[in-house]
């Protein structure tokens, strides 16, 4: 049995790439809607998500799926973690590379939380997933966010450079993406 739900997002890259994930996944109809929802700012993703998935349930008034994604630094305390679109915006791929110049450690994750919920009132399900890497200087387009800075560990390309069904197997979305079929098989 099919499922339909509204995946909420405006960003046309992340709605290709969670429709090609998802791809013959015969539990879920995926239909997309933009909503413009304010963003809670905190710590995690986790609370980001939770309040968007509410926040849209109650608009839609349908079952919806929402997603953060965090990029995390280990020498900086998981920073910029969930504000990495503002930092991004602010400081550029080149920016983001200089923080961590006075630092050994280039290490850092790449974190993408879903979220669902059946509708108003209901209870909100999270699934996470989460790509050890290296923040490099950008290679790759620079279409997709901070794709270009980000060298998941095992590869020798950025996700930028990378092809785009291969990164639509490791990457953290797909990850977390994998627990939300699971939740609905």
């Amino acid at each position: 049995m099919s499922r339909t739900i509204t995946f909420v997002t405006g960003n046309a890259n992340k709605l290709r790439e969670v429709q090609a994930i998802l791809a013959g996944s015969p539990s879920i109809n995926l239909v997309n809607r933009k909503l413009d929802l304010p963003e809670l700012q905190a710590a995690t993703t986790r609370e980001v998500s939770i309040d968007k998935c509410r926040r849209a349930a109650e608009i839609v008034n349908a079952p919806v799926l929402v997603e953060d994604t965090s990029l995390c630094f280990n020498a900086l305390n998981s920073l910029p973690g969930p504000y990495i679109k503002w930092f991004l915006e602010s400081l550029g791929h080149e920016g983001l590379n200089k923080m961590l110049d006075g630092f050994a450690d280039r290490s850092g994750y790449a974190l993408c939380t879903f979220a669902y919920c059946e509708g108003p009132g209901k209870e909100v399900h999270v699934f996470e997933g989460k790509t050890d890497g290296t923040i490099v200087r950008p290679r790759g387009p620079l279409d997709f966010g901070w794709d270009p800075i980000f060298q998941p560990d095992g590869y020798n390309v950025t996700y930028a450079e990378m092809d785009k069904a291969e990164k639509n197997k490791i990457s953290h979305r797909a990850k977390s993406l994998e627990k939300v079929k699971a939740f609905f098989a």
